[in-house]
């Protein structure tokens, strides 16, 4: 398991904890989500901030800082809606650290300002290198999301491709869950051979893509 020791600069340091009311009052939530709150997250602590005063590599105008947030969970799942209000409420981009027991995960955010695109996770207690490194902060904030969705190989590519490849894998995986339960609640047989044949399909253009990045 891989613990907090990143390989930054003390000027970095923050650890300050951050009452989870900051987040309810600044986002307005409804009951509803104030519990998912209460019911799910422990503790959130900011543990570090990147910027050009702290790691002394300059900003742009997508990426002026990154924050590296670490969350204490009370269960053994990841909140998204949680991580969706934090991420709204805060400007920047965001690396997650989440803690369950013994138990560590990573989490990054793929945001320009507060509009999240999407989220990379790690799996639970597998060790992933994090890069801190780069001509801009921009760059460092790629590397960090590479880190989460390819390999070594991968990495030499442009990071527009990279998010490209890994949102048609994600549509064709959804589409292909929904044809999945298309065929168990299907009756008609002629139907069911219908709906297999594009099945196949889309299970052939994700296994392409799959197969062109090995």
């Amino acid at each position: 398991m891989q613990n907090l020791e990143l390989k930054l600069p003390k000027e970095a340091f923050v650890n300050k904890f951050i009452a989870k009311a900051k987040f309810y009052e600044k986002a307005n939530l409804n009951a509803k989500l104030q519990k998912e709150f209460v019911d799910k997250v422990q503790r959130i602590t900011w543990m570090y901030k990147l910027a050009e005063s702290t790691i002394g590599i300059s900003k742009t105008e997508t990426v002026t800082e990154i924050q590296i947030f670490e969350i204490e969970l009370k269960e053994l799942k990841i909140p998204k809606n949680v991580l969706k209000i934090i991420d709204k409420s805060i400007p920047y981009q965001i690396l997650y650290r989440f803690i369950y027991s013994n138990n560590v995960a990573y989490g990054v955010t793929l945001k320009e300002h507060t509009s999240v695109e999407n989220y990379y996770f790690s799996d639970w207690n597998t060790d992933i290198a994090f890069e801190f490194a780069g001509i801009d902060l921009e760059m460092v904030y790629q590397k960090l999301v590479k880190a989460f969705i390819c390999d070594n190989e991968r990495k030499q590519c442009s990071f527009s491709e990279i998010i490209d490849v890994d949102n048609k894998i994600k549509a064709l995986e959804a589409e292909i869950n929904v044809l999945y339960n298309k065929i168990c609640k299907e009756k008609q047989f002629n139907r069911k051979v219908e709906i297999n044949k594009v099945l196949l399909e889309k299970k052939a253009m994700l296994n392409e893509i799959r197969g062109d990045l090995k």
